[in-house]
Protein backbone atom coordinates (compact mmCIF):
# COMPACT_ATOMS: atom_id res chain seq x y z
CA UNK A 1 0.00 0.00 0.00
CA UNK A 2 1.58 3.30 -0.55
CA UNK A 3 1.31 6.37 1.00
CA UNK A 4 -1.10 8.36 -1.52
CA UNK A 5 -3.55 5.10 -0.82
CA UNK A 6 -3.89 5.31 2.96
CA UNK A 7 -6.70 6.94 4.74
CA UNK A 8 -5.42 9.06 7.84
CA UNK A 9 -6.90 10.72 10.26
CA UNK A 10 -7.05 14.45 9.36
CA UNK A 11 -6.66 16.82 11.57
CA UNK A 12 -9.53 19.77 10.79
CA UNK A 13 -9.55 21.99 14.09
CA UNK A 14 -11.22 21.76 17.53
CA UNK A 15 -14.55 21.15 17.34
CA UNK A 16 -15.57 21.90 21.28
CA UNK A 17 -13.29 23.70 23.11
CA UNK A 18 -12.00 21.13 25.83
CA UNK A 19 -10.86 23.12 29.08
CA UNK A 20 -7.74 24.67 29.49
CA UNK A 21 -7.02 26.48 32.30
CA UNK A 22 -3.40 27.34 31.31
CA UNK A 23 -5.13 30.04 28.54
CA UNK A 24 -4.58 32.45 31.04
CA UNK A 25 -0.63 32.38 30.09
CA UNK A 26 -1.57 33.18 26.59
CA UNK A 27 -2.87 35.85 23.98
CA UNK A 28 -6.26 34.74 23.17
CA UNK A 29 -5.07 34.99 19.65
CA UNK A 30 -2.40 31.86 20.65
CA UNK A 31 -4.91 29.88 21.96
CA UNK A 32 -5.98 29.24 17.99
CA UNK A 33 -3.09 29.58 16.21
CA UNK A 34 -3.88 29.36 12.24
CA UNK A 35 -2.05 26.66 10.77
CA UNK A 36 -1.06 27.80 6.66
CA UNK A 37 -1.95 25.77 3.92
CA UNK A 38 1.45 24.63 2.84
CA UNK A 39 3.98 22.40 2.72
CA UNK A 40 7.15 22.39 5.62
CA UNK A 41 9.68 23.52 2.17
CA UNK A 42 7.47 26.61 1.56
CA UNK A 43 6.59 27.40 4.80
CA UNK A 44 10.52 27.46 5.71
CA UNK A 45 11.42 29.06 2.31
CA UNK A 46 9.16 32.68 2.56
CA UNK A 47 10.90 32.87 5.94
CA UNK A 48 14.23 32.67 4.76
CA UNK A 49 13.74 35.00 2.63
CA UNK A 50 14.06 37.81 5.74
CA UNK A 51 17.77 36.29 6.46
CA UNK A 52 19.29 35.02 2.68
CA UNK A 53 22.62 36.16 3.84
CA UNK A 54 22.54 34.82 7.65
CA UNK A 55 24.28 31.53 8.11
CA UNK A 56 22.23 28.74 7.93
CA UNK A 57 24.47 25.72 8.83
CA UNK A 58 28.04 25.49 10.04
CA UNK A 59 29.77 22.04 9.23
CA UNK A 60 33.28 21.50 10.80
CA UNK A 61 33.30 25.25 9.93
CA UNK A 62 32.48 24.97 6.77
CA UNK A 63 29.33 27.62 6.42
CA UNK A 64 26.36 28.02 3.97
CA UNK A 65 23.94 30.69 3.94
CA UNK A 66 20.25 30.84 3.32
CA UNK A 67 20.54 31.19 0.10
CA UNK A 68 23.24 28.98 -0.92
CA UNK A 69 20.94 26.46 0.92
CA UNK A 70 17.96 27.16 -0.70
CA UNK A 71 19.76 26.61 -4.19
CA UNK A 72 21.01 22.98 -3.33
CA UNK A 73 17.78 22.45 -1.80
CA UNK A 74 16.13 23.65 -5.43
CA UNK A 75 18.56 21.81 -7.30
CA UNK A 76 18.25 18.73 -5.18
CA UNK A 77 15.11 18.48 -5.91
CA UNK A 78 15.16 18.42 -10.27
CA UNK A 79 17.84 15.70 -9.43
CA UNK A 80 15.39 13.48 -7.44
CA UNK A 81 12.99 14.66 -9.97
CA UNK A 82 15.30 13.49 -12.56
CA UNK A 83 15.90 10.13 -11.24
CA UNK A 84 11.90 9.51 -11.26
CA UNK A 85 10.73 10.79 -7.77
CA UNK A 86 6.93 12.04 -7.79
CA UNK A 87 4.36 13.46 -5.25
CA UNK A 88 3.45 10.70 -2.64
CA UNK A 89 6.53 8.60 -3.17
CA UNK A 90 8.64 7.35 -0.02
CA UNK A 91 12.29 8.34 0.05
CA UNK A 92 14.32 6.59 2.97
CA UNK A 93 17.18 8.85 4.27
CA UNK A 94 19.37 6.98 6.65
CA UNK A 95 22.23 9.54 7.79
CA UNK A 96 23.55 11.24 10.85
CA UNK A 97 23.43 15.16 11.51
CA UNK A 98 25.30 16.48 7.88
CA UNK A 99 23.80 19.02 5.60
CA UNK A 100 23.22 16.74 2.40
CA UNK A 101 20.62 14.62 4.37
CA UNK A 102 18.46 18.42 5.06
CA UNK A 103 18.88 19.39 1.75
CA UNK A 104 17.45 16.23 0.72
CA UNK A 105 14.76 16.64 3.21
CA UNK A 106 13.74 20.18 2.08
CA UNK A 107 13.97 19.29 -1.14
CA UNK A 108 11.83 15.92 -1.35
CA UNK A 109 9.28 17.97 0.70
CA UNK A 110 9.39 20.61 -2.35
CA UNK A 111 8.35 17.85 -4.64
CA UNK A 112 5.96 16.21 -2.78
CA UNK A 113 7.64 13.27 -1.49
CA UNK A 114 7.42 11.51 1.52
CA UNK A 115 10.96 11.20 3.91
CA UNK A 116 11.59 8.31 5.99
CA UNK A 117 14.11 9.16 8.69
CA UNK A 118 15.98 6.08 9.53
CA UNK A 119 18.96 5.76 11.85
CA UNK A 120 22.51 4.75 10.65
CA UNK A 121 23.03 2.25 13.40
CA UNK A 122 20.03 0.07 12.37
CA UNK A 123 20.78 -3.69 11.79
CA UNK A 124 20.84 -4.70 8.06
CA UNK A 125 17.69 -6.68 8.50
CA UNK A 126 15.93 -3.99 10.41
CA UNK A 127 16.97 -1.52 7.03
CA UNK A 128 15.44 -4.23 4.87
CA UNK A 129 12.61 -4.46 6.75
CA UNK A 130 11.51 -0.91 6.74
CA UNK A 131 12.43 -0.32 3.34
CA UNK A 132 10.25 -3.25 1.94
CA UNK A 133 7.39 -1.99 4.48
CA UNK A 134 7.42 1.40 3.31
CA UNK A 135 7.93 0.16 -0.41
CA UNK A 136 11.04 2.25 -0.78
CA UNK A 137 12.48 2.68 -4.59
CA UNK A 138 15.20 5.21 -3.91
CA UNK A 139 17.34 5.76 -0.89
CA UNK A 140 19.75 8.60 0.40
CA UNK A 141 22.44 6.34 2.68
CA UNK A 142 25.79 7.35 4.50
CA UNK A 143 28.70 5.33 3.34
CA UNK A 144 29.29 4.20 6.91
CA UNK A 145 25.63 1.76 5.98
CA UNK A 146 27.16 0.59 2.64
CA UNK A 147 28.13 -2.70 4.32
CA UNK A 148 25.18 -3.01 5.59
CA UNK A 149 22.96 -2.33 2.55
CA UNK A 150 25.04 -4.38 0.18
CA UNK A 151 23.80 -7.61 2.15
CA UNK A 152 20.04 -7.01 1.92
CA UNK A 153 19.13 -4.52 -1.14
CA UNK A 154 18.57 -7.70 -3.55
CA UNK A 155 15.76 -8.26 -1.29
CA UNK A 156 13.89 -5.11 -1.60
CA UNK A 157 12.57 -2.60 -4.21
CA UNK A 158 14.98 0.05 -4.38
CA UNK A 159 16.42 0.81 -7.89
CA UNK A 160 19.04 3.57 -6.61
CA UNK A 161 21.21 4.07 -3.53
CA UNK A 162 22.99 7.84 -3.33
CA UNK A 163 25.53 7.70 -1.20
CA UNK A 164 26.61 10.92 1.12
CA UNK A 165 29.67 10.83 3.52
CA UNK A 166 30.44 12.66 6.54
CA UNK A 167 33.02 14.60 4.77
CA UNK A 168 30.85 15.89 1.80
CA UNK A 169 30.48 19.56 3.28
CA UNK A 170 33.93 19.68 4.74
CA UNK A 171 36.39 22.35 3.63
CA UNK A 172 39.46 21.13 1.88
CA UNK A 173 42.03 20.05 4.55
CA UNK A 174 39.35 18.48 7.13
CA UNK A 175 38.53 16.25 3.91
CA UNK A 176 41.63 15.03 3.58
CA UNK A 177 41.99 14.88 7.64
CA UNK A 178 38.64 12.16 7.40
CA UNK A 179 40.08 10.35 5.08
CA UNK A 180 43.39 9.96 6.21
CA UNK A 181 42.00 9.01 10.17
CA UNK A 182 38.21 7.40 9.48
CA UNK A 183 37.28 7.61 5.93
CA UNK A 184 40.07 5.17 4.56
CA UNK A 185 37.95 2.32 7.19
CA UNK A 186 34.39 2.67 5.21
CA UNK A 187 33.66 0.03 2.77
CA UNK A 188 32.25 2.18 -0.61
CA UNK A 189 30.64 0.85 -3.25
CA UNK A 190 31.85 1.29 -7.00
CA UNK A 191 29.88 3.87 -9.28
CA UNK A 192 27.14 2.03 -10.92
CA UNK A 193 23.62 2.46 -11.85
CA UNK A 194 22.21 0.94 -8.49
CA UNK A 195 24.65 3.62 -6.57
CA UNK A 196 25.76 6.69 -7.20
CA UNK A 197 27.70 9.74 -5.17
CA UNK A 198 26.23 13.02 -4.17
CA UNK A 199 28.49 15.03 -6.16
CA UNK A 200 27.05 13.08 -9.62
CA UNK A 201 23.92 12.84 -8.17
CA UNK A 202 23.54 16.60 -7.69
CA UNK A 203 24.87 17.18 -11.07
CA UNK A 204 21.68 15.63 -12.60
CA UNK A 205 20.00 18.23 -11.10
CA UNK A 206 21.88 20.89 -12.48
CA UNK A 207 21.18 19.59 -15.74
CA UNK A 208 17.61 19.11 -15.04
CA UNK A 209 15.20 21.72 -17.31
CA UNK A 210 11.50 20.66 -15.68
CA UNK A 211 10.09 22.20 -12.84
CA UNK A 212 10.67 20.63 -9.36
CA UNK A 213 7.82 21.50 -7.41
CA UNK A 214 4.31 20.04 -6.37
CA UNK A 215 1.44 21.60 -4.65
CA UNK A 216 0.98 19.81 -1.27
CA UNK A 217 -0.99 20.92 1.59
CA UNK A 218 -1.16 20.24 5.41
CA UNK A 219 -2.83 17.89 5.24
CA UNK A 220 -0.10 15.80 3.22
CA UNK A 221 1.96 13.18 4.47
CA UNK A 222 5.76 15.08 5.10
CA UNK A 223 7.67 12.41 6.87
CA UNK A 224 8.01 9.16 8.82
CA UNK A 225 9.36 8.59 11.85
CA UNK A 226 10.17 5.38 13.83
CA UNK A 227 9.04 5.02 17.06
CA UNK A 228 7.78 2.00 19.26
CA UNK A 229 4.05 2.50 19.86
CA UNK A 230 1.79 1.73 22.51
CA UNK A 231 3.25 -1.88 21.95
CA UNK A 232 6.97 -1.20 21.91
CA UNK A 233 7.20 -2.87 18.64
CA UNK A 234 8.45 -0.04 15.42
CA UNK A 235 5.45 1.71 14.12
CA UNK A 236 5.93 4.14 11.28
CA UNK A 237 4.74 7.52 12.57
CA UNK A 238 3.47 9.78 9.76
CA UNK A 239 3.04 13.39 10.36
CA UNK A 240 1.84 15.87 7.96
CA UNK A 241 2.98 19.46 6.92
CA UNK A 242 0.70 20.69 9.15
CA UNK A 243 2.07 18.95 12.25
CA UNK A 244 5.34 20.17 11.25
CA UNK A 245 4.24 23.81 10.35
CA UNK A 246 2.02 23.85 13.47
CA UNK A 247 5.07 22.58 15.61
CA UNK A 248 7.06 25.62 14.33
CA UNK A 249 4.31 28.44 14.96
CA UNK A 250 4.09 26.90 18.51
CA UNK A 251 7.68 27.17 19.16
CA UNK A 252 7.86 30.95 18.22
CA UNK A 253 5.38 31.57 20.49
CA UNK A 254 6.48 29.39 23.74
CA UNK A 255 10.66 30.58 22.77
CA UNK A 256 9.72 34.43 22.34
CA UNK A 257 13.58 34.81 22.66
CA UNK A 258 14.32 32.63 19.95
CA UNK A 259 15.78 34.77 16.96
CA UNK A 260 18.04 35.30 13.41
CA UNK A 261 20.58 36.05 16.04
CA UNK A 262 20.80 32.44 17.89
CA UNK A 263 22.88 29.62 17.84
CA UNK A 264 21.67 25.99 17.99
CA UNK A 265 23.62 23.02 18.22
CA UNK A 266 22.56 20.35 16.20
CA UNK A 267 23.54 17.64 18.53
CA UNK A 268 20.31 15.70 18.42
CA UNK A 269 19.45 13.00 15.36
CA UNK A 270 17.19 14.56 12.38
CA UNK A 271 15.34 10.98 13.03
CA UNK A 272 14.35 11.89 15.96
CA UNK A 273 10.87 13.83 16.12
CA UNK A 274 12.69 16.26 18.62
CA UNK A 275 16.19 17.21 16.69
CA UNK A 276 14.24 17.46 13.14
CA UNK A 277 11.62 19.91 14.29
CA UNK A 278 12.95 21.57 17.70
CA UNK A 279 16.76 21.49 16.69
CA UNK A 280 16.96 21.98 13.23
CA UNK A 281 13.10 23.19 11.60
CA UNK A 282 12.41 25.76 14.27
CA UNK A 283 15.88 27.19 13.87
CA UNK A 284 15.68 27.41 10.52
CA UNK A 285 12.33 29.18 10.19
CA UNK A 286 13.44 31.94 12.46
CA UNK A 287 16.74 32.96 10.95
CA UNK A 288 19.28 31.26 13.16
CA UNK A 289 22.46 29.58 12.91
CA UNK A 290 22.42 25.72 13.25
CA UNK A 291 25.84 24.00 14.45
CA UNK A 292 25.73 20.38 12.92
CA UNK A 293 26.98 18.08 14.63
CA UNK A 294 27.08 14.62 13.77
CA UNK A 295 28.70 12.32 16.02
CA UNK A 296 28.58 13.51 19.65
CA UNK A 297 31.75 12.70 21.78
CA UNK A 298 30.93 13.66 24.87
CA UNK A 299 34.50 14.12 25.87
CA UNK A 300 34.44 17.28 23.68
CA UNK A 301 31.42 19.20 25.11
CA UNK A 302 33.64 22.04 26.40
CA UNK A 303 35.59 22.23 22.95
CA UNK A 304 31.87 22.77 21.22
CA UNK A 305 30.45 24.95 24.04
CA UNK A 306 34.06 27.24 23.91
CA UNK A 307 34.30 27.00 20.05
CA UNK A 308 30.73 27.97 18.82
CA UNK A 309 28.86 29.90 21.80
CA UNK A 310 25.67 28.21 21.23
CA UNK A 311 22.73 30.43 22.68
CA UNK A 312 20.47 26.97 22.75
CA UNK A 313 21.03 23.89 24.29
CA UNK A 314 18.45 20.92 22.80
CA UNK A 315 19.64 17.69 24.34
CA UNK A 316 18.19 14.22 26.16
CA UNK A 317 19.22 13.10 29.55
CA UNK A 318 22.70 11.81 28.64
CA UNK A 319 23.68 15.14 26.53
CA UNK A 320 23.13 16.83 29.99
CA UNK A 321 25.22 13.96 31.76
CA UNK A 322 27.67 14.53 29.61
CA UNK A 323 27.52 18.48 30.35
CA UNK A 324 27.93 18.58 34.04
CA UNK A 325 30.21 15.39 33.79
CA UNK A 326 32.86 17.04 32.08
CA UNK A 327 35.81 17.56 33.45
CA UNK A 328 37.18 20.45 31.03
CA UNK A 329 33.90 21.96 32.33
CA UNK A 330 35.69 24.07 35.24
CA UNK A 331 36.60 27.38 33.40
CA UNK A 332 33.86 27.17 30.51
CA UNK A 333 31.88 30.16 30.37
CA UNK A 334 27.75 29.63 29.78
CA UNK A 335 26.27 33.05 30.43
CA UNK A 336 25.52 32.94 26.34
CA UNK A 337 22.50 30.38 26.75
CA UNK A 338 19.11 31.55 26.68
CA UNK A 339 17.68 28.42 26.25
CA UNK A 340 18.37 24.92 27.72
CA UNK A 341 15.99 22.19 26.66
CA UNK A 342 15.44 18.53 27.24
CA UNK A 343 13.26 15.89 26.11
CA UNK A 344 13.30 12.35 25.07
CA UNK A 345 13.04 11.87 28.88
CA UNK A 346 11.93 13.09 32.15
CA UNK A 347 14.46 14.18 34.72
CA UNK A 348 13.65 14.25 38.22
CA UNK A 349 13.74 17.22 40.61
CA UNK A 350 17.65 15.76 41.93
CA UNK A 351 19.10 16.52 38.22
CA UNK A 352 17.21 19.17 37.48
CA UNK A 353 18.35 21.05 40.51
CA UNK A 354 22.26 19.35 39.76
CA UNK A 355 21.89 20.72 36.15
CA UNK A 356 20.48 24.18 37.68
CA UNK A 357 23.47 24.40 39.79
CA UNK A 358 25.86 23.79 36.97
CA UNK A 359 24.48 25.92 35.02
CA UNK A 360 24.62 28.94 37.22
CA UNK A 361 28.23 28.48 38.98
CA UNK A 362 28.68 28.32 35.00
CA UNK A 363 27.30 31.98 34.43
CA UNK A 364 23.84 30.80 32.97
CA UNK A 365 21.07 33.19 33.32
CA UNK A 366 18.58 30.49 32.45
CA UNK A 367 17.31 27.70 33.94
CA UNK A 368 17.02 24.26 32.77
CA UNK A 369 13.60 23.75 31.66
CA UNK A 370 12.41 20.34 30.43
CA UNK A 371 8.52 19.36 28.78
CA UNK A 372 6.66 16.29 27.46
CA UNK A 373 6.35 15.35 24.24
CA UNK A 374 6.08 12.27 21.62
CA UNK A 375 7.24 11.73 18.20
CA UNK A 376 3.43 11.09 17.36
CA UNK A 377 2.98 15.10 18.19
CA UNK A 378 5.99 16.04 16.12
CA UNK A 379 7.98 16.70 19.43
CA UNK A 380 6.47 18.91 21.99
CA UNK A 381 3.57 18.67 24.04
CA UNK A 382 4.08 21.05 26.88
CA UNK A 383 6.51 23.14 28.18
CA UNK A 384 8.21 25.09 31.11
CA UNK A 385 7.77 28.11 29.98
CA UNK A 386 10.37 31.35 30.78
CA UNK A 387 6.93 32.92 31.92
CA UNK A 388 5.13 30.25 33.42
CA UNK A 389 6.87 28.06 35.19
CA UNK A 390 6.73 25.82 37.61
CA UNK A 391 9.26 23.69 39.50
CA UNK A 392 8.66 20.16 38.88
CA UNK A 393 6.47 19.51 36.11
CA UNK A 394 6.77 19.61 32.59
CA UNK A 395 5.06 22.71 32.14
CA UNK A 396 1.62 23.88 30.10
CA UNK A 397 0.33 22.65 27.00
CA UNK A 398 1.81 24.60 23.20
CA UNK A 399 -0.24 27.10 22.30
CA UNK A 400 -3.07 25.50 20.23
CA UNK A 401 -2.75 22.12 21.97
CA UNK A 402 -4.76 20.77 24.61
CA UNK A 403 -4.12 18.17 26.74
CA UNK A 404 -5.95 16.04 29.11
CA UNK A 405 -6.35 13.65 31.92
CA UNK A 406 -7.95 10.55 31.55
CA UNK A 407 -8.53 6.92 33.29
CA UNK A 408 -6.25 4.13 31.78
CA UNK A 409 -7.76 2.93 29.05
CA UNK A 410 -10.84 4.83 29.00
CA UNK A 411 -12.31 8.49 27.59
CA UNK A 412 -13.05 9.11 30.99
CA UNK A 413 -11.44 12.76 32.22
CA UNK A 414 -10.28 12.49 35.87
CA UNK A 415 -10.12 15.73 38.22
CA UNK A 416 -7.14 17.97 38.92
CA UNK A 417 -4.81 16.84 40.82
CA UNK A 418 -5.59 12.86 40.05
CA UNK A 419 -3.18 10.83 38.30
CA UNK A 420 -4.07 9.22 34.58
CA UNK A 421 -3.17 8.92 30.87
CA UNK A 422 -2.45 11.63 29.45
CA UNK A 423 -4.20 12.98 26.20
CA UNK A 424 -3.30 15.24 23.86
CA UNK A 425 -5.82 17.30 20.90
CA UNK A 426 -4.27 19.59 18.74
CA UNK A 427 -2.66 20.58 14.76
CA UNK A 428 0.33 18.80 16.16
CA UNK A 429 -1.24 14.88 16.41
CA UNK A 430 0.13 12.33 13.77
CA UNK A 431 -2.13 11.15 10.57
CA UNK A 432 -1.31 7.87 12.12
CA UNK A 433 1.12 4.84 11.45
CA UNK A 434 1.83 3.40 8.42
CA UNK A 435 -0.56 0.82 7.13
CA UNK A 436 -1.15 -0.20 10.84
CA UNK A 437 -5.22 0.45 11.19
CA UNK A 438 -5.44 -1.42 14.38
CA UNK A 439 -2.37 0.47 16.18
CA UNK A 440 -3.70 3.81 14.58
CA UNK A 441 -7.09 3.32 16.48
CA UNK A 442 -5.08 2.56 19.68
CA UNK A 443 -3.58 5.54 19.33
CA UNK A 444 -6.21 7.90 18.51
CA UNK A 445 -9.55 8.25 19.48
CA UNK A 446 -12.61 10.44 18.87
CA UNK A 447 -14.17 11.21 22.23
CA UNK A 448 -17.28 12.50 22.82
CA UNK A 449 -16.61 16.38 22.18
CA UNK A 450 -15.95 15.18 18.51
CA UNK A 451 -12.36 15.76 18.69
CA UNK A 452 -9.32 13.41 17.93
CA UNK A 453 -7.58 13.11 20.71
CA UNK A 454 -3.93 10.95 21.08
CA UNK A 455 -3.57 8.80 23.61
CA UNK A 456 -0.19 8.54 24.88
CA UNK A 457 0.71 5.69 26.89
CA UNK A 458 2.49 8.17 29.83
CA UNK A 459 0.97 8.26 33.39
CA UNK A 460 0.52 12.08 34.29
CA UNK A 461 -1.23 14.90 36.59
CA UNK A 462 -2.55 18.11 35.97
CA UNK A 463 -3.17 20.67 38.51
CA UNK A 464 -5.75 23.74 38.41
CA UNK A 465 -3.51 25.93 36.40
CA UNK A 466 -3.13 23.41 33.50
CA UNK A 467 0.51 22.37 35.26
CA UNK A 468 1.56 19.03 34.02
CA UNK A 469 4.30 16.52 35.94
CA UNK A 470 4.73 13.85 34.15
CA UNK A 471 5.34 10.61 36.47
CA UNK A 472 6.24 7.57 33.31
CA UNK A 473 4.76 5.29 31.05
CA UNK A 474 1.53 3.30 31.27
CA UNK A 475 3.39 0.00 30.76
CA UNK A 476 6.17 0.94 33.21
CA UNK A 477 3.86 1.13 36.28
CA UNK A 478 4.77 -1.44 38.92
CA UNK A 479 1.42 -3.03 40.59
CA UNK A 480 2.54 -4.40 44.09
CA UNK A 481 0.29 -6.08 46.21
CA UNK A 482 -2.67 -3.51 44.15
CA UNK A 483 -0.79 -0.78 44.95
CA UNK A 484 0.44 1.63 41.84
CA UNK A 485 4.41 1.96 42.09
CA UNK A 486 6.24 4.54 39.84
CA UNK A 487 9.67 3.33 39.03
CA UNK A 488 10.44 6.90 38.45
CA UNK A 489 10.10 8.18 42.05
CA UNK A 490 12.22 5.52 43.46
CA UNK A 491 15.32 6.46 40.83
CA UNK A 492 14.57 10.19 41.78
CA UNK A 493 14.66 8.83 46.13
CA UNK A 494 17.94 6.89 44.68
CA UNK A 495 19.78 9.76 43.41
CA UNK A 496 19.84 11.78 45.66
CA UNK A 497 22.86 9.69 47.63
CA UNK A 498 25.73 11.04 46.55
CA UNK A 499 27.24 8.07 45.60
CA UNK A 500 24.42 7.26 42.71
CA UNK A 501 25.14 8.26 39.04
CA UNK A 502 22.24 6.93 37.73
CA UNK A 503 19.50 4.71 38.28
CA UNK A 504 16.59 2.44 36.93
CA UNK A 505 13.72 0.42 38.37
CA UNK A 506 11.97 -2.07 36.94
CA UNK A 507 9.09 -4.66 38.31
CA UNK A 508 9.93 -8.04 38.59
CA UNK A 509 7.59 -10.94 39.37
CA UNK A 510 6.75 -11.92 42.88
CA UNK A 511 4.66 -15.14 44.41
CA UNK A 512 2.14 -13.10 46.16
CA UNK A 513 2.25 -9.13 45.46
CA UNK A 514 2.68 -10.06 41.91
CA UNK A 515 5.38 -7.32 41.04
CA UNK A 516 7.99 -5.79 43.37
CA UNK A 517 10.66 -3.51 42.63
CA UNK A 518 13.90 -3.92 41.36
CA UNK A 519 16.63 -1.64 41.08
CA UNK A 520 19.52 -0.77 38.49
CA UNK A 521 22.32 1.05 40.11
CA UNK A 522 25.07 2.71 38.53
CA UNK A 523 28.20 4.12 41.18
CA UNK A 524 29.71 7.70 40.61
CA UNK A 525 33.78 6.78 40.29
CA UNK A 526 35.22 6.16 43.46
CA UNK A 527 32.11 4.42 45.26
CA UNK A 528 31.60 0.84 45.40
CA UNK A 529 29.01 -1.81 46.01
CA UNK A 530 29.23 -2.33 49.75
CA UNK A 531 27.15 -3.65 52.69
CA UNK A 532 26.98 -0.25 53.99
CA UNK A 533 26.22 1.29 50.88
CA UNK A 534 23.57 -0.31 50.11
CA UNK A 535 22.37 -0.12 53.79
CA UNK A 536 22.22 3.67 53.18
CA UNK A 537 20.22 3.54 50.13
CA UNK A 538 17.57 1.32 51.59
CA UNK A 539 17.92 3.64 54.71
CA UNK A 540 17.08 6.82 52.50
CA UNK A 541 14.33 4.42 50.65
CA UNK A 542 12.48 4.06 53.85
CA UNK A 543 12.38 7.37 54.96
CA UNK A 544 11.38 8.70 51.60
CA UNK A 545 9.01 5.59 50.01
CA UNK A 546 6.00 3.90 50.99
CA UNK A 547 7.03 0.61 52.13
CA UNK A 548 5.52 -1.40 48.86
CA UNK A 549 7.98 1.07 46.62
CA UNK A 550 11.07 0.25 48.11
CA UNK A 551 13.26 -2.00 46.08
CA UNK A 552 13.69 -6.07 46.98
CA UNK A 553 16.00 -6.15 44.40
CA UNK A 554 19.50 -4.20 44.03
CA UNK A 555 22.05 -4.48 40.83
CA UNK A 556 24.94 -2.30 40.64
CA UNK A 557 26.12 -1.99 36.84
CA UNK A 558 28.77 -0.16 35.52
CA UNK A 559 26.21 1.13 32.57
CA UNK A 560 22.80 1.00 31.75
CA UNK A 561 21.25 0.55 28.31
CA UNK A 562 20.35 3.47 26.54
CA UNK A 563 18.12 3.46 23.31
CA UNK A 564 19.50 5.11 20.15
CA UNK A 565 18.16 8.51 21.76
CA UNK A 566 20.00 8.17 24.54
CA UNK A 567 16.75 7.19 27.17
CA UNK A 568 17.53 4.53 29.65
CA UNK A 569 15.76 1.04 28.06
CA UNK A 570 14.05 -0.25 30.88
CA UNK A 571 12.93 -2.93 28.40
CA UNK A 572 16.15 -4.70 27.53
CA UNK A 573 16.62 -4.81 31.29
CA UNK A 574 13.14 -6.14 31.63
CA UNK A 575 14.29 -8.42 29.14
CA UNK A 576 17.49 -9.62 30.60
CA UNK A 577 15.66 -9.57 33.86
CA UNK A 578 13.09 -12.56 32.26
CA UNK A 579 15.83 -14.15 30.59
CA UNK A 580 17.78 -14.69 34.16
CA UNK A 581 14.83 -15.95 35.80
CA UNK A 582 13.57 -18.59 32.45
CA UNK A 583 17.37 -19.74 33.20
CA UNK A 584 17.44 -20.08 36.90
CA UNK A 585 14.28 -22.24 36.10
Amino acid sequence: MGILDMKFFNFIGIKRKPKAPWQKFYQKKHMNIIVPNINVYEYFYNHAQMYLDNTAIEYYGNKRSYRKFLEEIDTCSKAFKSQGVRKGDVVSIISANVPEALISFYALNKIGAVCNMLHPLLSENEIKDILNKYSTALVVAMDITYSKIKNIIKDTDVYKTIIISAKDSMGFLMKMGYEVTQGYKVEKPRKSENYIYWKEFINLGLNYTEGSKSITGKDFPAAILQSGGSTGTPKGIVLSNGNFNAATIQAKIALPDLNSNDVILGIMPIFHGFGLEVSINDAFCVGAKVVLVPTFKASEFDKLLIKYKPSVLVGVPTLFEALTNNTRMENVNLSNLKYVIAGGDSFNKSKVNKINDFLHSHGAKTNFTQGFGMTEAVAAVSFDLKYASRPGSVGIPWPGTYVKIVKPETDEEVPYGTDGEICISGPTVMLGYYNDEKETNNALHIHKDGNIWLHSGDIGVMDKDGFITYKQRLKRMIISSGYNVYPSQIEEVLEKHPAVLDSSVIGIPHPYKVEVAKAYIVLKKGYHDNENLRNELLSLCEKNLAKYSIPKEWEFRKSLPKTIVGKVDFRKLQEENMRMRKNEK
